[in-house]
């Protein structure tokens, strides 16, 4: 449940949830892993699956009617649906070991209309390998785990601050091509696609 909320995108500890059940099943044999990942699973893909949703429905029209007060114009609405488009797949699989975007890719990909198959094919394949990734390592490497959680943690915030610094400084330097790119995909944004 706490797996789910966190992928819904509300805060919630989902990935400390894994791991403490992970290590608890490790030291007290009193939990079957294969049961904590499968229930990681089943929450990360629904959870998703609720926010994609949620996105799709309500999110792209909070964008469509409120997103000027954000500067987000029809053009922007063309260029994130384009970018998305191209990119949505690596976003949903590796936002999954992401603290930030492991809660908000979902709502990105609803909101940026990314096709629901291709969203729930990245979904359950990243919700898998990170439940698996997290679940043994939890379950095998016990407290030690833990311990370093901290640094892994405070380690890829920084890998990922540093690649979306580097994507948005590319992004703006590419930006009239990617506009004119998206414009030509996508005349007309409030269309549903």
């Amino acid at each position: 449940a706490v797996v789910a909320l966190e992928s819904m995108g509300v805060p919630a500890p989902g990935e400390t949830a894994l791991v403490t059940a992970a290590i608890f099943a490790g030291t007290t044999h009193r939990l079957s892993i294969p049961l904590v990942i499968a229930a990681a699973v089943v929450g990360a893909i629904a959870g998703d699956n609720a926010g994609y949703w949620i996105g799709r429905r309500i999110g792209y029209a909070l964008v469509v009617r409120y997103g000027r007060f954000a500067r987000i114009d029809d053009a922007r609405i063309r260029l994130g649906r384009f970018i998305f488009d191209r990119y949505g797949g690596e976003v949903v699989f590796f936002g999954r070991f992401v603290a930030v975007l492991r809660a908000l890719a979902a709502l990105f990909a609803g909101i940026n209309r990314m096709p629901w198959w291709r969203f729930l094919f990245y979904n359950a394949t990243g919700g898998l390998a990170w439940a698996v990734v997290f679940g043994l390592g939890g379950y095998f490497l016990g407290e030690r785990l833990e311990r370093l959680r901290g640094p892994m943690a405070i380690a890829a915030g920084a890998a990922a601050v540093v690649a979306c610094a580097v994507g948005l400084w590319w992004m703006r330097r590419h930006e009239a091509e990617l506009q004119c790119r998206a414009d030509r995909a996508y005349p007309d944004p409030l269309l549903e696609h």
